[in-house]
């Protein structure tokens, strides 16, 4: 398990809230040929390995991987389906390549939301058959009672989460793949409709269609095939229990991000998380979460992140960048394709290739995403331009 392995092509497509005159086919097509052009105008059939991540319960479709291949150039190749977070199906092309498996492993994701009349019901359907299905809450219920407790715990303030929303949605502005960018003030935020209190209409990201597929290689083929590979330091990812009544450490905490971003720190041989990383990609599904993540990936102490970003530490000039990308509360949220995501805007940066989002002097970023509700799971990458 020594060989170093980098991302050496990017490619998407989508990013919109509806996408009614496109198949998910034709974008993850369109994101594949991006990616192989990306990486040399390489031809998929020199790639070993290709994985899907893709979720049956959210497609309506058995075995959604068989739907992959034709789009990918997969035809006859080893295809592999995860049924999690994107950055899940990362780690296991990172497995393939770093055990001498294969040498090239394409991994994609996709979200194609908008083909669901009533995502919420779908959601709710995955909550826990005996004890919260038979209530009929609408799921984002137990964000609700999450960000509650977060608030009680930690003494952050709705004030603290309404400005994670302000900054996000204003950082998504000058990026060209965001949707949900706009100018908006904490009393829009703290004022607008309830949707389970504290939690209100503007602390949720919105919906998004789109693609994202990215080419993995080994050091030596990554170092044929690219001039600018960005190198995967260190992987981590972990699950607590979806049972809201028996979390490891309750409702307040991200247990699953400590242990996920612990795990990919060791990894990556990072020991000061706040002074070797120079920014962060990770998920604010909902507002609260952007503060409950970064305390629990070791950017500050539990309880610091609400007061750290009143003082400014997570604007794009402050001392930790904070999705400068805008964020699924800026960009969209791409379900199964949020983990790349973030991996995405991470490369971007670290490529220098971020437009009018790029930040100065970057060499190392941590991407980090949440499955979302009902889960309790994350995945943390550590990602850097140096070798």
């Amino acid at each position: 398990m020594s060989k170093r392995v980098a991302i050496v092509g990017i490619g998407c497509s989508g990013f919109r809230t509806t996408s009614t005159d496109l198949s998910y086919r034709e974008m993850i097509f369109e994101a594949a040929t991006k990616c192989y052009e990306d990486a040399g105008g390489i031809h998929p059939q020199s790639i070993d390995s290709f994985v899907a991540s893709s979720e049956d319960f959210m497609e309506g479709i058995s075995i959604a991987d068989e739907y992959v291949p034709d789009q990918l150039g997969a035809v006859l190749k080893p295809v592999q389906s995860i049924a999690g977070d994107s950055l899940q199906g990362l780690a296991s092309a990172l497995m393939q390549i770093k055990t001498g498996q294969q040498s090239i492993v394409a991994t994609s994701a996709f979200s194609k939301v908008s083909n669901l009349s009533h995502y919420e019901k779908v959601a709710a359907y995955a909550t826990d058959p005996a004890y919260i299905r038979p209530l009929k809450e609408h799921p984002y219920f137990i964000a609700g009672l999450e960000m509650n407790r977060y608030l009680f715990d930690s003494c952050s303030t709705r004030e603290q989460c309404a400005r994670v929303v302000v900054k996000n949605r204003y950082n998504a502005f000058l990026n060209p793949r965001a949707v949900y960018g706009a100018k908006i003030t904490l009393e829009d935020v703290i004022c607008a409709e309830p949707v389970s209190a504290p939690l209100g209409q503007f602390d949720i990201s919105g919906h998004l269609d789109g693609a994202i597929v990215l080419l993995l290689a080994s050091e030596e083929k990554a170092l044929e095939m690219t001039d600018k590979p960005i190198w995967i330091k260190g992987i981590g990812w972990a699950t607590d229990t979806p049972n809201l009544d028996s979390r490891s450490e309750g409702l307040g905490s991200a247990h699953y991000a400590k242990l996920a971003a612990e795990k990919a720190y060791k990894m990556a041989g990072i020991k000061s998380p706040v002074k070797e990383i120079d920014f962060a990609e990770i998920d604010d599904t909902f507002s609260y979460k952007e503060l409950q993540h970064l305390e629990a990936l070791q950017m500050c102490g539990f309880g610091e992140a609400g007061k750290l970003l009143e003082m400014g530490c997570f604007e794009p000039g402050g001392d930790l960048p904070v999705n400068v990308s805008g964020g699924s509360l800026g960009i969209g949220y791409l379900h199964e394709a949020n983990g790349l995501q973030r991996v995405l805007e991470t490369a971007l940066q670290l490529r220098g290739e971020a437009g009018k989002i790029q930040l100065t002097g970057v060499e190392t970023g941590l991407a980090f995403a949440w499955r979302g509700i009902p889960t309790a799971t994350g995945t943390a990458v550590v990602l850097s331009n140096r070798l």
